[in-house]
C-alpha cells in the first residue's frame, strides 16, 4: 500500500480506501456483521486505513456495522470519515437536514453508531449552496472540533463542478473535498481541482469506478435489479457509458492490466487526488482494489515514503 498526506490535515491515508454506501443496502444486497468484519479485516491486512461512510447509508446502518468492527479493533489504526445533512427514511428516500441543531443530533448519532469518541473527518454531505452558506452551522461544527468530537471538517460536493463550496472550504475551516471523479467524468479538472491545489485541500475521489461501469464487468445492454441503485439510472445513458468503456478498454487499457485497477490508478495519477474510495462487496474486491496502489506513482506531490 502507498500513503499520502491528506491536505492540511495531520492525517496520512492509504491511496485506496473503503467506500461503504453498499453497507446501507442500496447496492443489491444486505450485509451481515460477519461480512463487514471480513471486508474490513482484509482491508486492514492490505494496509488500507481509510473508511468513508455517511449518516444516510441506511439509517446510520453502515456506521453501526463499521462501529461494531471498530469496537473489536484498534480505533487509532483507522481514519474514519463520515458525513452529515440527511435524514434517511427508506431505501432511495432521504431528506435534507442541515440546520445546526439537526446536524448536532446527527453527530451524536454517528458517534454512537460508530462506537467512537471522535470522527476523523466530518463532511458536509452534498447539500445545496443555500444551506452551505449558514454561519450558524459552521460555528457549531467548529465548537465540536474544539471539543474533540471532530478532528477535521470536509465538504462532499454534490455536483462535481461546485466551485462555490470548494472555494469556500478554507473560510469554513474545511480541509478536504470529496468529489465524483473518474475516467468517464473529468469535470473536476476544469475548476475544482485548481481551487483544491490553491488551498492545499485533500481530495477524496468518490465513484472512481463510475458506479461499477469501469470495472469491466458490464457490457452495453446490462440491466440491474430493482434493489440496486443503478436500476434508477437512465438506461440509454447507461448504454452510452458502457459503450465508452468498451472504447477505453480497446484504446487505453494496457495489455494484461485489470480494468478496475487501471481505472483506480488513473484517478490517483492526478496531482490533486489524494485517495480513491471505491465500494466493495466482498474481501476479494477489496484485494483487487488495493492492487491499484501498485500502479500509483511514488512521485505524487502528496506521497509519503515509508520504510
Amino acid at each position: 500500500m502507498k500513503y499520502r498526506r491528506l491536505g492540511k490535515t495531520d492525517l496520512t491515508v492509504s491511496v485506496v480506501g473503503v467506500g461503504t454506501w453498499q453497507f446501507g443496502g442500496e447496492w443489491g444486497m444486505d450485509f451481515t456483521q460477519a461480512e463487514v468484519d471480513e471486508i474490513l479485516s482484509k482491508a486492514k491486512d492490505l494496509g488500507i486505513n481509510l473508511i468513508d461512510t455517511a449518516e444516510c447509508y441506511g439509517d446510520h446502518t453502515s456506521e453501526r456495522l463499521i462501529g461494531s468492527y471498530l469496537k473489536q479493533d484498534k480505533r487509532e489504526d483507522w481514519v474514519v470519515a463520515t458525513k452529515f445533512g440527511h435524514q434517511f427514511h427508506d431505501k432511495f428516500s432521504r431528506t435534507n437536514e442541515f440546520d445546526a441543531a439537526a446536524v448536532l443530533g446527527q453527530l451524536e448519532q454517528s458517534l454512537k453508531a460508530l462506537q467512537t469518541d471522535y470522527i476523523d473527518l466530518y463532511q458536509f454531505h452534498s447539500g445545496p449552496d443555500e444551506v452551505f452558506d449558514n454561519d450558524e452551522l459552521w460555528t457549531m461544527l467548529d465548537k465540536q472540533v474544539q471539543a474533540g468530537k471532530i478532528r477535521h471538517l470536509g465538504i462532499s460536493i454534490a455536483k462535481n463542478d461546485n466551485i462555490h463550496q470548494t472555494s469556500s472550504a478554507s473560510r469554513v475551516n474545511a480541509k478536504t473535498i470529496q468529489v465524483v471523479y473518474n475516467r468517464l467524468d473529468r469535470k473536476p479538472e476544469e475548476q475544482v481541482f485548481l481551487s483544491c491545489q490553491e488551498q492545499d485541500l485533500g481530495v477524496l475521489a468518490r465513484v472512481p469506478l463510475a458506479s461499477g461501469y469501469l470495472s469491466g464487468k458490464y457490457k452495453p445492454g446490462a440491466v440491474f435489479a430493482g434493489n440496486d441503485v443503478r436500476h434508477r439510472h437512465d438506461q440509454e445513458h447507461v448504454n452510452k457509458l458502457l459503450q465508452e468503456v468498451e472504447a477505453i478498454k480497446q484504446n487505453e487499457l494496457p495489455a494484461g492490466t485489470d480494468m478496475a485497477q487501471w481505472a483506480l490508478a488513473w484517478c490517483l495519477q492526478h496531482p490533486t487526488v489524494t485517495t480513491v474510495i471505491p465500494g466493495c462487496k466482498n474481501p476479494q474486491q477489496v484485494e483487487a482494489n488495493a492492487k491499484a496502489a501498485e500502479l500509483a506513482s511514488d512521485e505524487h506531490p502528496q506521497a509519503i515514503q515509508r520504510g
